[in-house]
Protein backbone atom coordinates (compact mmCIF):
# COMPACT_ATOMS: atom_id res chain seq x y z
CA UNK A 1 0.00 0.00 0.00
CA UNK A 2 1.37 3.42 -0.91
CA UNK A 3 0.95 6.12 1.72
CA UNK A 4 0.97 9.63 0.38
CA UNK A 5 2.32 12.70 2.14
CA UNK A 6 -1.22 14.00 2.61
CA UNK A 7 -2.13 10.65 4.18
CA UNK A 8 0.77 10.87 6.61
CA UNK A 9 -0.32 14.35 7.55
CA UNK A 10 -3.81 13.06 8.34
CA UNK A 11 -2.40 10.23 10.47
CA UNK A 12 -0.15 12.72 12.27
CA UNK A 13 -3.06 15.02 13.08
CA UNK A 14 -5.25 12.11 14.24
CA UNK A 15 -2.46 10.96 16.56
CA UNK A 16 -1.92 14.48 17.85
CA UNK A 17 -5.61 14.99 18.62
CA UNK A 18 -5.84 11.57 20.27
CA UNK A 19 -2.77 12.29 22.41
CA UNK A 20 -4.07 15.67 23.54
CA UNK A 21 -7.48 14.26 24.44
CA UNK A 22 -6.09 11.18 26.20
CA UNK A 23 -3.42 13.01 28.17
CA UNK A 24 -5.84 15.80 29.05
CA UNK A 25 -8.35 13.35 30.50
CA UNK A 26 -5.62 11.44 32.28
CA UNK A 27 -4.32 14.64 33.81
CA UNK A 28 -7.81 15.60 34.97
CA UNK A 29 -8.28 12.21 36.64
CA UNK A 30 -4.82 12.37 38.21
CA UNK A 31 -5.37 15.92 39.42
CA UNK A 32 -8.74 14.99 40.89
CA UNK A 33 -7.35 11.95 42.69
CA UNK A 34 -4.35 13.88 43.89
CA UNK A 35 -6.58 16.60 45.30
CA UNK A 36 -8.77 14.06 47.09
CA UNK A 37 -5.78 12.19 48.43
CA UNK A 38 -4.07 15.32 49.66
CA UNK A 39 -7.19 16.62 51.44
CA UNK A 40 -7.00 15.27 54.98
CA UNK A 41 -10.12 13.73 56.46
CA UNK A 42 -11.40 15.49 59.57
CA UNK A 43 -9.95 13.90 62.69
CA UNK A 44 -11.70 13.85 66.03
CA UNK A 45 -10.77 12.29 69.33
CA UNK A 46 -12.64 11.18 72.40
CA UNK A 47 -11.56 9.87 75.79
CA UNK A 48 -13.87 7.15 77.09
CA UNK A 49 -13.56 6.75 80.82
CA UNK A 50 -14.74 3.56 82.54
CA UNK A 51 -15.49 4.72 86.07
CA UNK A 52 -13.93 3.10 89.16
CA UNK A 53 -11.58 0.09 89.00
CA UNK A 54 -9.50 -2.11 91.26
CA UNK A 55 -10.43 -1.93 94.96
CA UNK A 56 -12.79 0.90 94.05
CA UNK A 57 -15.55 -1.34 92.72
CA UNK A 58 -18.25 1.33 92.67
CA UNK A 59 -21.74 0.20 93.62
CA UNK A 60 -22.61 -3.50 93.88
CA UNK A 61 -25.89 -5.07 92.78
CA UNK A 62 -27.87 -7.79 94.54
CA UNK A 63 -26.33 -10.32 92.15
CA UNK A 64 -22.84 -9.42 93.38
CA UNK A 65 -21.94 -7.66 90.14
CA UNK A 66 -19.49 -4.78 90.46
CA UNK A 67 -20.16 -1.47 88.77
CA UNK A 68 -16.49 -1.23 87.68
CA UNK A 69 -16.87 -4.34 85.48
CA UNK A 70 -20.04 -3.26 83.70
CA UNK A 71 -18.61 0.24 83.20
CA UNK A 72 -15.58 -1.26 81.47
CA UNK A 73 -17.64 -3.59 79.31
CA UNK A 74 -19.84 -0.75 78.06
CA UNK A 75 -16.88 1.60 77.57
CA UNK A 76 -14.95 -0.82 75.35
CA UNK A 77 -17.82 -1.58 72.97
CA UNK A 78 -18.06 0.24 69.61
CA UNK A 79 -14.58 1.75 69.80
CA UNK A 80 -13.52 0.10 66.53
CA UNK A 81 -16.54 1.53 64.74
CA UNK A 82 -15.73 5.03 65.97
CA UNK A 83 -12.22 4.55 64.59
CA UNK A 84 -13.60 3.82 61.11
CA UNK A 85 -15.32 7.21 61.19
CA UNK A 86 -12.08 9.03 61.92
CA UNK A 87 -12.60 9.25 65.68
CA UNK A 88 -9.55 8.37 67.75
CA UNK A 89 -10.56 6.63 70.97
CA UNK A 90 -8.46 6.71 74.14
CA UNK A 91 -9.52 4.65 77.15
CA UNK A 92 -8.58 5.66 80.68
CA UNK A 93 -8.48 1.96 81.57
CA UNK A 94 -8.77 -1.28 79.61
CA UNK A 95 -8.88 -3.82 82.45
CA UNK A 96 -10.43 -4.17 85.90
CA UNK A 97 -7.51 -2.45 87.67
CA UNK A 98 -7.61 1.06 89.04
CA UNK A 99 -5.10 3.75 88.12
CA UNK A 100 -3.86 4.52 91.64
CA UNK A 101 -0.75 2.30 91.64
CA UNK A 102 -0.13 0.69 95.02
CA UNK A 103 -3.22 0.66 97.22
CA UNK A 104 -2.70 3.09 100.09
CA UNK A 105 -4.19 6.16 101.66
CA UNK A 106 -5.26 8.70 99.05
CA UNK A 107 -5.64 6.09 96.30
CA UNK A 108 -8.90 7.61 95.02
CA UNK A 109 -7.37 11.00 94.33
CA UNK A 110 -4.30 9.40 92.71
CA UNK A 111 -6.66 7.43 90.50
CA UNK A 112 -8.56 10.55 89.43
CA UNK A 113 -5.35 12.50 88.77
CA UNK A 114 -4.10 9.65 86.59
CA UNK A 115 -7.30 9.91 84.55
CA UNK A 116 -6.80 13.65 84.34
CA UNK A 117 -3.27 13.10 83.00
CA UNK A 118 -4.59 10.73 80.32
CA UNK A 119 -7.15 13.30 79.20
CA UNK A 120 -4.57 16.09 79.05
CA UNK A 121 -2.14 13.92 77.08
CA UNK A 122 -4.82 12.84 74.59
CA UNK A 123 -6.06 16.43 74.20
CA UNK A 124 -9.45 15.15 72.98
CA UNK A 125 -12.46 16.95 71.60
CA UNK A 126 -14.72 15.19 74.10
CA UNK A 127 -14.70 13.19 77.35
CA UNK A 128 -17.35 10.55 78.05
CA UNK A 129 -17.34 8.89 81.47
CA UNK A 130 -19.34 5.68 82.00
CA UNK A 131 -20.94 4.85 85.37
CA UNK A 132 -23.85 3.05 87.03
CA UNK A 133 -26.13 4.49 89.67
CA UNK A 134 -27.40 3.30 93.04
CA UNK A 135 -30.00 4.58 95.47
CA UNK A 136 -31.59 3.52 98.74
CA UNK A 137 -35.02 3.53 97.11
CA UNK A 138 -34.97 0.39 94.95
CA UNK A 139 -37.65 1.76 92.66
CA UNK A 140 -35.26 4.40 91.29
CA UNK A 141 -34.31 3.52 87.72
CA UNK A 142 -33.31 4.85 84.33
CA UNK A 143 -30.20 6.00 82.48
CA UNK A 144 -29.32 9.65 82.95
CA UNK A 145 -26.72 11.96 81.41
CA UNK A 146 -24.87 14.58 83.45
CA UNK A 147 -23.06 17.43 81.74
CA UNK A 148 -20.27 19.77 82.71
CA UNK A 149 -21.34 22.83 84.69
CA UNK A 150 -21.29 26.17 82.87
CA UNK A 151 -20.38 24.56 79.55
CA UNK A 152 -22.88 25.09 76.75
CA UNK A 153 -21.37 22.43 74.49
CA UNK A 154 -21.55 19.80 77.22
CA UNK A 155 -25.11 20.82 78.07
CA UNK A 156 -26.27 20.55 74.46
CA UNK A 157 -24.62 17.15 74.04
CA UNK A 158 -26.08 15.98 77.34
CA UNK A 159 -29.57 16.99 76.29
CA UNK A 160 -29.25 15.36 72.88
CA UNK A 161 -27.88 12.11 74.31
CA UNK A 162 -30.59 12.03 76.97
CA UNK A 163 -33.18 12.33 74.21
CA UNK A 164 -31.55 9.36 72.46
CA UNK A 165 -31.71 7.33 75.67
CA UNK A 166 -35.37 8.20 76.15
CA UNK A 167 -36.02 7.08 72.59
CA UNK A 168 -33.92 3.90 72.49
CA UNK A 169 -33.62 2.64 76.09
CA UNK A 170 -36.92 1.93 77.82
CA UNK A 171 -37.28 3.49 81.26
CA UNK A 172 -34.57 6.12 80.78
CA UNK A 173 -34.88 9.49 82.45
CA UNK A 174 -36.29 12.30 80.34
CA UNK A 175 -33.95 15.11 81.36
CA UNK A 176 -30.19 15.46 81.67
CA UNK A 177 -28.66 17.38 84.57
CA UNK A 178 -25.57 19.37 85.53
CA UNK A 179 -22.93 17.22 87.19
CA UNK A 180 -20.18 18.51 89.49
CA UNK A 181 -17.71 15.66 88.88
CA UNK A 182 -13.91 15.74 88.99
CA UNK A 183 -13.58 13.85 85.69
CA UNK A 184 -15.55 16.62 83.96
CA UNK A 185 -14.02 19.56 85.80
CA UNK A 186 -10.32 18.60 85.70
CA UNK A 187 -9.78 19.86 82.13
CA UNK A 188 -11.47 22.46 79.89
CA UNK A 189 -12.55 19.71 77.47
CA UNK A 190 -16.32 19.39 76.96
CA UNK A 191 -17.58 16.27 78.70
CA UNK A 192 -20.50 14.22 79.93
CA UNK A 193 -20.94 11.52 82.55
CA UNK A 194 -23.46 8.79 81.75
CA UNK A 195 -25.17 6.90 84.57
CA UNK A 196 -26.31 3.93 82.49
CA UNK A 197 -28.84 2.63 84.99
CA UNK A 198 -29.37 1.62 88.63
CA UNK A 199 -27.74 -1.50 90.02
CA UNK A 200 -29.92 -1.00 93.10
CA UNK A 201 -33.01 -1.69 90.97
CA UNK A 202 -33.32 -5.47 90.55
CA UNK A 203 -35.15 -5.29 87.23
CA UNK A 204 -32.61 -2.88 85.76
CA UNK A 205 -29.71 -4.85 87.23
CA UNK A 206 -30.95 -8.00 85.50
CA UNK A 207 -30.72 -6.18 82.17
CA UNK A 208 -27.45 -4.38 82.86
CA UNK A 209 -25.54 -7.63 83.37
CA UNK A 210 -26.46 -8.94 79.90
CA UNK A 211 -24.16 -8.33 76.91
CA UNK A 212 -27.17 -7.48 74.73
CA UNK A 213 -28.32 -4.64 76.97
CA UNK A 214 -24.78 -3.35 77.41
CA UNK A 215 -24.42 -3.32 73.62
CA UNK A 216 -27.65 -1.35 73.32
CA UNK A 217 -26.42 1.25 75.79
CA UNK A 218 -23.02 1.43 74.08
CA UNK A 219 -24.71 1.92 70.71
CA UNK A 220 -26.82 4.77 72.08
CA UNK A 221 -23.75 6.50 73.51
CA UNK A 222 -21.92 5.96 70.22
CA UNK A 223 -24.78 7.60 68.30
CA UNK A 224 -24.49 10.60 70.61
CA UNK A 225 -20.74 10.86 70.00
CA UNK A 226 -21.16 10.51 66.23
CA UNK A 227 -23.88 13.16 66.23
CA UNK A 228 -21.69 15.48 68.30
CA UNK A 229 -19.00 15.32 65.62
CA UNK A 230 -21.54 15.76 62.82
CA UNK A 231 -20.83 12.35 61.30
CA UNK A 232 -23.10 9.57 60.10
CA UNK A 233 -23.52 6.23 61.86
CA UNK A 234 -25.32 4.59 58.89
Amino acid sequence: MIVTISGLKKVFWYLLIFTVLFCGNAYMVYSSNTTLASTPLPRFSVVIDAGHGGVDSGCVGSLGIYERDINLSIAKKRGSFLNTLGITVTYTRTNEDGLYGTFASGHKMRDMRAREAIIKHANPNLVVSIHLNSYTNESAHGAQVFYKINNDISRELGQELQALFAEQIEGSRLESKEGDFYILNCTPTPGILVECGFLSNKNEEAKLVTPEYQEKIAYTIMCGIVGYFGLSSD
